[in-house]
């Protein structure tokens, strides 16, 4: 039987915004983050960066939305906020699609299925902050969209180590591939 071409595939890097990693110690989260996007970079795979910011006055925020209204309370996530950038060590670069969000999935309130399906992304490689956040949020909804995913367990990181354990080891490998970034590099390669 024959296998039909590779599906393409996409880098997902979600949330890795300066005001956002400042809640996270780093453990080498950034340079494993580098490491994957180096290596997609060098496989020519599209990287697409998701990041969460408001407009001014935050008229997407339901006072309903209880995560999301303590953030307008402390006026932080602003479009025009720096810390909203993406952290400056992940180089993003003029080929790079930069997604923006408003809420806690990569897909709600943004465009990003439009740019996926344009590009004919049919497998997703996620990575980004937080564990119990975007990424959970991201691969359930991504999963019932059809995509193929894998989710690069140390290219995550949560604020409750138990939590991120339970996601990776039990969660996420029923949607997903979950690989460390090591092994993901390697079948690249391969």
């Amino acid at each position: 039987m024959h296998a039909g071409p590779r599906p393409r595939t996409a880098l997902l890097l979600m949330d890795l915004q300066q005001s956002i990693l400042q809640n996270y110690p780093d453990g080498g989260l950034l340079e494993r983050i580098r490491t994957a996007l180096a290596a997609a970079r060098r496989a020519a795979l599209p990287v697409v960066w998701v990041r969460v910011c408001f407009r001014p006055g935050y008229p997407e925020v339901s006072p309903h939305n209880v995560r999301f209204s303590e953030v307008r309370q402390t006026g932080r996530l602003l479009e025009s906020d720096p810390g909203s950038d993406i952290h400056p060590s992940l180089d993003v670069q003029p080929q790079d699609v930069v997604v923006t969000k408003r809420r806690i999935g990569a897909f709600a309130g943004s465009d990003l299925e439009v740019v996926l399906r344009a590009a004919g992304i049919e497998s997703l490689v996620l990575a980004g902050v937080a564990t119990s956040g975007v990424v959970l949020s991201t691969v359930r909804l991504a999963a019932d969209m059809d995509y193929r995913l894998t989710v690069l367990a140390d290219g995550c990181a949560d604020g409750d180590p138990e939590v991120h354990r339970v996601l990776t080891e039990k969660v996420f490998p029923r949607q997903a591939t979950v690989q460390t970034v090591g092994a993901w590099v390697d079948s690249l390669s391969g």
